[in-house]
Formats: C-alpha cells, structure tokens, sequence
C-alpha cells in the first residue's frame, strides 16, 4: 500500500521534474539565457532558489523512502550548479526509490516514523508520516520549482507537472 500512495506518486512527480529541468535548458539555450539565471532565481527574497527547490524535492523523495523502508537516509551533496548536474541528483533519487523492492514497505504504514519538526521530535505512524508529512513537502517543493520556470517564460503546462 504504501509503495503505491507513496513512492510511485513520488517517482512520477521526480520524471516531471527531469523533464522540466530539460525544457528549461533548452528554453535557455533558444532564447541566448545566461542558464543561471533561472537556477538562483526566487519567487520571492525569503524563499529558496529554483536549485535549491529541485534538491530538496529530491530530498523528501529520497529521505521518506528510506524511513518508510526503514533503512538509512540517503544524502545529496548539494553541489549542483547546472541544468545536467540537477536532472543527474533526480536520476539518482529515481534510483534510490527503485533500490526498495515494493516489499520492503511491509508494514510501513504502521511503523512509527521519527522526525525532526522545528527542532523537535515528532513519531507518527508511517501513513500519517506519507499523507501529512512527505507528499505534501515533495508537492511543495516541485511546485515551487515549476512556478519559477513559468514565472520566467519556460513554455511549460500542467501536462508537464503531472509528467503525462
């Protein structure tokens, strides 16, 4: 159950998120756009960059699965500074997704999960931890990604977002 309402939805938001990092750099490339103009570009001067919303997107993905699974989180780096070296993290966290057989959720949605929320401790059940927590931050964060590209001319629609 939990690898169907969890990590599926998760893999296909990450192919959505690959092709849009693709169509933003051709879009830089045809209209002569210096590429880091989008990656450090913010919605707003208090909100992360374009880069930074495709690490953490890659992030939640990554990190949920593991706690779900119960394995070790898995960590990026957070070098990337190009169109490739970002679609090379999403590829990796498609990979990491695709590491955990759809049986090693067993019991996940059961499983206490425990994390750090404004400094604190927080253990929910892992279904509450999917629902409430996870797809809402990977949602958010792939969002706000596809906003900044809108935003800033990239031909891009909602067939785009949901990877149809």
């Amino acid at each position: 159950m939990i690898h169907q309402i969890a990590i599926q939805p998760m893999d296909r938001m990450l192919v959505a998120l690959s092709n849009i990092l693709a169509k933003a750099e051709a879009h830089c490339e045809a209209k002569k756009i210096d590429p880091q103009a989008l990656l450090r570009f913010r919605l707003y001067p208090d909100m992360f960059s374009f880069t930074r919303q495709v690490q953490l997107t890659c992030d939640f993905c990554a990190r949920a699965a593991s706690r779900l699974a119960g394995d070790e989180l898995k960590s990026f780096a957070d070098t990337e500074t190009t169109f490739a070296d970002l679609r090379a993290r999403v590829a990796a966290a498609r990979a990491h997704l695709a590491s955990f057989a759809p049986d090693r959720f067993a019991g996940a949605a059961d499983r206490p999960i425990t994390i750090k929320i404004r400094g604190e401790d927080v253990t929910l059940p892992g279904l509450t931890f999917v629902t409430v927590y996870s797809l809402p931050q990977v949602y958010f964060h792939a969002t706000t990604a596809y906003d900044i590209l809108r935003h800033n001319g990239v031909d891009l629609g909602k067939r785009d977002f949901m990877a149809a």
